[in-house]
């Protein structure tokens, strides 16, 4: 693999890179810079350089250098901090003729830039090489290895003399470097070792470059790797002398059908170290990465759609991840254990469902293995909530459709309750409830987590995927979403917050006269706010632990506020006894029918009557002025008539 070629036009997104020279008064900084943009060492300085613009064919990636001169004085520190906080990378001066400038870098420049919080690439440059004293010759990297040991933001080391033209364009060379092809996403410098996200990402280019999926990148695969990357084939010699290198090192990084994942990253590892950090990101961003390590957006297609409008995977996306699941459930039991889990997402840039919302978001076995139903709930819960981060991760391990292929966007809610009917295949519900309601043992029963009668409450949003089977051929995934009491106000805060909601479940313990009263006054506070915004959602009334007695008058109540509202009538269940009464069931029929069970309150009510009345005047209006257009045109037919005739 060789190096990129010199006369690329810029590959990088960034329109300029804008480098801030810093350091003790006296160290060079002004004659550098001069040096490096007039190619002359200037005899007076100023003492401070307006911005000094770079010509923009001087280095091979041709992108704009814009260098900041800074002022030493203590009354400019605050510019000068300034314009450190608005660095892509920042060059430290020191004089090879005064030590003092060299220690001051760890006593105050660098110490300096962390409390700025200034974290970007920083280039230490020794300045008046030639006056450096013979008698004091050390090596840098004798001087400079405890100070990078310290401080591991330092990318590169470099000692110049801008009076004898020594090394004064490497300067600046390597300060674009380091923004350009930044060793930190790329490379630990304490391990010595490529970082996590930069070997998922070249796992990901070798399995696309390995056509006939060997395991291995023959000398035909390498040469195609190579001409799609550097626009330039391998020689036939090329070829031998880079397994070669890599055998000589590992015997594990070739074998008989051509270089090995192993050797392909040993050759990454080796192109760092030997500071050829462009070759690897040549490599990345012709597979499209950014900084980042991560797909660049460009080429996640956008997901335009309205707040009723949801997200789901086509069955060509749903037909890729069944075949993917068959590919990783090594073993055969029809369960993808963690450790296949994490192979299976191996070339994205972490697992997408570490932590909240997806960790505990769908059924697990005891080993913590996931069904063929629960990975595609998972991925449906991914959809539903971020289309893109989805798709994205359909492209990391392999999707090869156009990404947008992969999801289609849903009908508008408001039209579904039109048509009377959703033809959505995931659906979410709002789970509602005071606390102790029952409302998080509903959520785990769900998702098969057992029983238990320790109460842990719940203070954020949480989510419950799972698939519901209403017959052989209508699979629904029912994504639960439990709202804490709490957290409903500031739901609510948002007019287009029961736009995504499909149907909402309002959860009481009916043993308790407190939990019905607050359940139900919630239950009039979404369907005002449904009545107020355009967003009526289909609810239905659950009323927990079915094992405990009923608080009196129970049944009259909870039947009174149901009729009232035009609601089914709570559905009793018990998740202690696992007695659901068809629960999940009569979950998907509400919403696949949305214009039923939508409760409607007094003002609705009222409201409704109103706009009926205000309709029918109308109504009678028209007709009246029908009637009397009618009539005028009858009179002017007759008024002719009979002038004619007379």
């Amino acid at each position: 693999m060789a190096k990129p070629s010199s006369g690329t036009v810029n590959p990088h997104s960034r329109t300029g890179v804008r480098i801030v020279v810093a350091g003790d008064q006296g160290t060079g900084k002004s004659s550098l810079i001069i040096t490096a943009a007039a190619d002359n060492f200037p005899v007076n300085v100023p003492p401070v350089l307006p911005p000094t613009r770079l010509p923009e064919d001087l280095y091979p990636d041709r992108v704009p250098i814009t260098i900041i001169d800074t002022s030493s004085r203590a009354e400019d520190s605050d510019k000068v901090a300034e314009e450190l906080q608005r660095a892509d990378t920042v060059v430290l001066t020191y004089a090879c003729d005064r030590p003092e400038t060299l220690e001051n870098l760890s006593i105050f420049w660098l110490p300096h830039l962390r409390k700025l919080e200034v974290k970007v690439p920083v280039i230490v440059v020794g300045c008046r090489l030639d006056l450096r004293d013979e008698n004091q010759q050390v090596s840098l990297e004798q001087v400079m290895s405890p100070i990078m040991q310290q401080f591991r933001e330092i990318e590169t080391c470099i000692e110049c003399s801008a009076c004898r033209h020594i090394q004064v364009p490497e300067v600046f060379y390597y300060a674009q470097k380091a923004v350009l092809h930044p060793t930190a996403p790329l490379f630990d410098q304490e391990s010595q070792t490529l970082k996590p996200r930069c070997v998922r990402a070249l796992k990901r280019i070798f399995i696309l470059c390995d056509h006939d999926r060997d395991g291995a990148l023959s000398d035909a695969e390498l040469n195609d790797f190579q001409v799609k990357c550097f626009n330039a084939p391998l020689q036939p010699s090329e070829i031998v002398g880079v397994k070669k290198v890599v055998q000589e090192k590992m015997s594990e990084g070739v074998n008989e059908r051509g270089l090995t994942l192993t050797g392909f990253l040993f050759l990454h590892a080796l192109f760092i170290e030997k500071g050829r950090l462009e070759t690897t990101w040549t490599v990345l961003r012709k597979f499209g990465y950014n900084d980042d390590i991560k797909l660049a957006d460009d080429l996640i297609p956008p997901v335009k759609r309205a707040p009723d409008q949801s997200v789901e995977l086509t069955n060509d996306a749903l037909d890729f991840l069944k075949a993917i699941f068959d590919a990783f459930d090594g073993d055969r039991d029809g369960m993808l254990r963690p450790r296949e889990l994490e192979e299976l997402f191996s070339t994205a840039p972490e697992s997408p469902w570490i932590g909240i919302p997806y960790e505990d978001a769908a059924e697990k076995n005891a080993f913590g293995g996931l069904s063929l139903d629960a990975f595609l709930s998972e991925w449906a819960l991914m959809t539903l909530l971020n289309p893109n981060f989805s798709v994205e991760n359909l492209i990391y391990i392999g999707y090869p459709g156009d990404p947008s292929s992969a999801i289609r966007v849903t009908r508008r809610r408001r039209l579904d309750r039109k048509k009377q009917h959703s033809d959505r295949n995931v659906l979410q519900c709002f789970v509602f409830g005071p606390r102790k309601a029952g409302k998080s043992a509903l959520l785990n029963s769900f998702i098969g987590r057992p029983y238990s009668e320790s109460y842990n409450p719940t203070n954020e949003d949480r989510y419950g995927v799972n698939v519901v089977d209403i017959s052989i051929e209508n699979k629904k995934y029912v994504v639960l979403r439990e709202i804490p009491v709490d957290g409903v106000r500031r739901l609510l805060s948002n007019k287009e917050s029961l736009a995504s909601c499909d149907i909402a479940v309002f959860v009481h313990d009916r043993s308790d006269e407190s939990s019905w009263r607050t359940s139900s006054e919630l239950l009039v506070e979404i369907a005002s706010h449904g009545e107020d915004t355009g967003f009526e959602v289909p609810c239905l009334i659950v009323a927990a632990k079915d094992d405990l007695d009923s608080f009196p008058m129970a049944i009259q109540e909870s039947t009174r506020v149901s009729q009232d509202m035009g609601v089914e009538a709570p559905i009793p269940i018990s998740v202690k006894l696992g007695d659901f009464n068809g629960l999940f069931r009569k979950i998907v029929s509400a919403a696949e029918h949305p214009h039923l069970s939508i409760p409607e309150t007094e003002a609705g009510r009222s409201r409704k009557q109103y706009h009926r009345l205000i309709n029918r005047s109308l109504m009678a209006v028209s007709v009246g002025a029908a009637v009397v257009v009618v009539g005028l045109a009858a009179y002017r037919v007759y008024s002719a008539r009979k002038n004619a005739s007379g």
